[in-house]
């Protein structure tokens, strides 16, 4: 009941409303609407058993919104992507949206801390067709980022990275995979306005674990900002997403 306080309050006071847990527009009533007009009744069925399936987990607001699925499946498609990471697995549902969107020969380097979560959705995954375009690690990523960047054959390699896993991480993960993208390639980090906490002011009363991950995605917001290898866009999509076009 505590937490749930919380999360009323704020929503109140940020602006995150009650019907899109991971929506930042200002009315229910609008988000509802996009999603009824043009997002639920184009959503593939496995992407739409495998969001009911996570909706029954206990940590479902770790799943990516099913309107920021959609925005990522369109822009692999428009990018032809076809060698991609994802940092963050949870039950797949990014994932999955990515391996739809990826021709037949694509490629999905996946890592998650979780196994278990990711198993959850792998039966729907599977039935989906596409499972052969994943190949899942169990971990940390940082050693393997670490071991792809000392292979050179690996620089520049992926078309698209995205990321979701733990924030406080967030910066040491952007060393290393501005050197794993190509140029022209995408990385797109989630959650980068944080509940719309980034603009809190600083004595907000926050409980600590949202405070942590705002301060940590502060830092990150402001160096991609000034990164000079990259172009970024931050949309208000979901719970926020960041993404930075390598140019050099």
């Amino acid at each position: 009941m505590e937490a749930k306080a919380e999360e009323q309050q704020l929503s109140q006071a940020y602006g995150h409303r009650q019907v899109g847990q991971k929506s930042l527009l200002q009315s229910d009533a609008l988000y509802q609407y996009i999603l009824e007009t043009s997002v639920y009744h184009r959503e593939p069925e496995p992407m739409k058993e495998l969001r009911e399936r996570t909706a029954k987990h206990p940590l479902k607001a770790m799943a990516i919104s099913v309107d920021e699925g959609q925005f990522l499946n369109m822009l692999l498609k428009l990018i032809n992507a076809k060698n991609t990471m994802e940092i963050g697995v949870y039950t797949g549902y990014s994932l999955l949206t990515t391996a739809l969107a990826l021709p037949d020969d694509g490629k999905i380097l996946a890592m998650d801390i979780n196994r278990e979560n990711y198993e959850l959705g792998l039966p729907i995954i599977q039935k989906a067709g596409v499972a052969h375009k994943i190949d899942f690690k169990e971990g940390p990523a940082m050693p393997v980022l670490d071991e792809l960047v000392k292979d050179e054959k690996n620089h520049a390699s992926f078309d698209f990275i995205f990321v979701d896993a733990d924030k406080d991480n967030y910066i040491n993960y952007h060393k290393r995979l501005i050197e794993l993208v190509k140029v022209g390639g995408l990385i797109g980090y989630d959650n980068t306005l944080w509940n719309g906490t980034v603009v809190a002011p600083p004595d907000a009363p926050l409980p600590k674990y949202v405070r942590d991950n705002r301060d940590f995605i502060l830092v990150v917001n402001k160096a991609l900002a000034v990164d000079p290898r990259i172009e970024i866009c931050m949309l208000p999509v979901g719970d926020g997403i960041t993404l930075c076009r390598r140019i050099k």
